[in-house]
């Protein structure tokens, strides 16, 4: 067995293909056996991968943008989260966009994730940063719900399934960003040219078992909701409609692959933010190689 050390961020639902080819034994199909690390600090999962500490990484699209942009070899190789899966939730007494002026709203990081579409949403409505409100670095979406919970912010983007959790528990829903931006590239499959170029056999096999969990996800509500409550610790009604949600709207790609027009949305959405001007005349193509992903699917027969 061929050992690969992957990062991931937190119990995040955004794990359930990793979760699901090594619990269905699609990994161990190709003879690998998964070293899987769930990270707490978004940034930490890519300095790892950069440092070549982490072989695979899901994690946060943005942050490839900015590595790349200081010279890094890390490559967009497939898709994962490639449409929102958040809610715009808020304490009680907060009931528009609005009324979070002067507010904290928490955030996975200040440089890249989610602050780049609260910006977005906010400056909708008159508001913006850092003048009219403060965002707090929280890093994921559990350490968000339980500072919501504690007080200690006023909102932030909640993914499926927590964002059912809030709202059940009485939380605010002040809107869903998939509707401003139905295409995004939240989070993505990467990798380094460097670690890539020494393994690429290996890669293709691994990416024969992501293909695979996919559609399995897509065949097996039941089975995704158990490996779901199983990991991440939620009620079975919650991680089905999270199912539910993930299908209907196809957040993670049935084909697995990255989206370049989710890809191009990220860019544009940060570069404005961000004012990085350089960040506007870049193509998502640059940051993806979907070759070996291609391979894998070829060779699945």
């Amino acid at each position: 067995m061929d050992r690969i050390k992957i990062g991931a961020v937190s119990r995040n639902y955004f794990n359930l293909p990793l979760w699901i080819a090594e619990h269905q034994g699609l990994f161990a199909d190709e003879g690998i056996e998964p070293d899987i690390h769930l990270i707490e600090g978004i940034a930490e999962v890519d300095q790892r991968l950069n440092e070549l500490d982490l072989d695979i990484a899901l994690s946060v699209t943005e942050n490839v943008i900015l590595y790349r942009e200081q010279g890094s070899d890390v490559t967009v190789l497939a898709g994962n989260v490639n449409r929102l899966p958040f809610s715009f939730i808020a304490r009680q007494g907060i009931n528009t966009l609005a009324e979070l002026r002067g507010k904290k709203i928490g955030v996975s990081a200040i440089e890249s994730g989610s602050s780049s579409l609260i910006m977005r949403l906010l400056e909708s409505e008159g508001l913006h940063y850092p003048a009219d409100y403060t965002l707090v670095p929280c890093g994921p979406i559990w350490a968000r719900w339980h500072m919501l919970e504690k007080g200690e912010i006023d909102a932030g983007l909640q993914g499926a399934p927590l964002n059912y959790i809030a709202l059940d528990a009485g939380y605010v829903d002040l809107g869903d960003p998939r509707q401003m931006f139905p295409d995004f590239q939240f989070v993505s499959l990467n990798s380094t040219q460097r670690w890539i170029a020494r393994h690429e056999a290996l890669l293709v096999r691994f990416l024969r078992a992501y293909i695979r969990a996919h559609d399995w996800f897509y065949a097996n509500r039941q089975g995704s909701t158990q490996i779901a409550v199983d990991q991440m610790g939620i009620e079975a009604s919650y991680a089905g409609r999270a199912w539910d949600e993930y299908v209907r709207d196809e957040i993670f790609p049935r084909d697995a692959k990255a989206s370049v027009k989710s890809i191009e949305t990220l860019i544009d959405v940060s570069a404005l933010i961000r004012e990085i001007p350089s960040r506007a005349t870049i193509r998502a193509q640059d940051y993806i190689d979907h070759s070996y992903l291609e391979q894998a699917r070829q060779t699945l027969g």
